[in-house]
């Protein structure tokens, strides 16, 4: 603003300069007086006319001083009241955002104290420049896994990661995967296909960094997908162009759907009360997402959960939506350079995809 008026000013001093400099010269000296020191004579009838044209010219120049001063200091008190109103602004906006801050921050302390009375204090926590991470076991709600409640602090955080880089590959262990990104957080993420030689590739639509990897127009799957803004994203996505116009930067494909808007969505016939190990993903009602994965497949250790114990589960959590991701042998969940769940094969098995979160 105080650029603008130096620049407001220079201009109307430039505009006014000739009346200044004419002014000027005329209190030095009386022009007829000039003249006759000068040696010239005029007659006296043209002498009074160039006195009477310089009055009326000094006139004149008074009355544009007049109305420059009166138009410059209009424009001064304009820039004065604008700044005064974005002052205001600024502050209004800066008061806004600390009433958010606090109000987030009592939804994320109301969130922690309903986890840690259900489930126990967690197990270890990691507060990162990119994100916060808090894991806690599952065995105060009766179930051998874990679960991580992550808040992002820069979307970039969390990364779908293919193995290897590859869309096909003889796939890649999540431990693997987290240590080799040098993740906190690694969760197994989309289905795959085996082929005869071994080498996987995943199932519908893969989003790697904002580039799409793989598409697949397969209504029988979900994508589970992430913003820009670290947001989970629930939509169908039935086009390529919904991928870049809602911003998704990671995304890979599995099913069923399990929560939506914090109700429990029908589960596909084939998937019904069926008691296997599962990777779950979700975000809670302030945001945060959580990753979960509970064993199963081992006598004496765990049978798994039901899709639909999963869902009341969930609810119970305060989820609002939520996802099954590749399940069964695929089922890891790595944290902080280790693998805390017991795979059902006995170890991990390679992947085709990865969620990870960096520290």
């Amino acid at each position: 603003m105080l650029l603008v008026l130096g620049k407001v000013n220079r201009f109307f001093a430039f505009l006014l300069a000739p009346a200044l400099g004419f002014l000027v010269a005329f209190s030095q000296a009386n022009p007829v007086d000039k003249l006759q020191a000068e040696g010239l004579v005029l007659p006296a009838k043209q002498t009074d006319e160039q006195a009477t044209a310089l009055r009326e010219k000094l006139d004149e120049s008074k009355e544009s001083i007049s109305r420059a001063e009166k138009l410059i200091g209009e424009i001064q008190d304009h820039a004065a009241k604008e700044k005064q109103d974005l002052e205001k602004q600024n502050k209004h906006l800066e008061n806004l955002l600390a009433a958010s801050k606090s109000q987030t921050q009592k939804s994320a302390d109301v969130l922690d104290t309903i986890l840690s009375n259900m489930l126990g204090n967690p197990i270890g926590q990691s507060f990162g420049k990119n994100s916060t991470v808090k894991v806690y076991s599952l065995e105060e709600a009766g179930y051998r896994g874990y679960m991580a409640k992550v808040r992002l602090n820069n979307a970039k955080a969390l990364k779908m990661v293919l193995a290897n880089d590859s869309v096909r590959s003889k796939g890649e262990k999540t431990s693997h995967a987290g240590k080799r990104t040098g993740a906190i957080l690694a969760v197994n993420a989309g289905g795959f296909m085996t082929d005869k030689n071994g080498y996987v590739t995943p199932l519908g639509i893969t989003v790697v960094d904002g580039k799409i990897r793989t598409f697949s127009n397969n209504s029988s799957l979900s994508f589970v997908g992430f913003n820009n803004k670290g947001h989970l994203v629930g939509t169908k996505i039935t086009t390529q162009q919904q991928i870049t116009q809602q911003g998704i930067l990671q995304g890979a494909s599995f099913l069923p759907r399990l929560l939506q808007d914090g109700k429990r969505l029908a589960i596909p016939k084939g998937w019904a009360n069926a008691r296997q190990p599962r990777t779950l993903i979700g975000h809670f009602d302030n945001g945060d997402l959580l990753v979960i994965v509970i064993d199963g497949r081992r006598e004496g250790w765990s049978n798994g959960v039901t899709l639909e114990e999963a869902q009341r589960k969930l609810q119970e959590f305060h989820v609002v939506d939520a996802y099954n991701l590749d399940g069964g042998g695929s089922s890891a969940f790595y944290y902080n350079g280790k693998l805390l769940n017991k795979p059902s094969g006995g170890s991990e098995r390679p992947v085709v995809s990865n969620l990870v979160i960096m520290p």
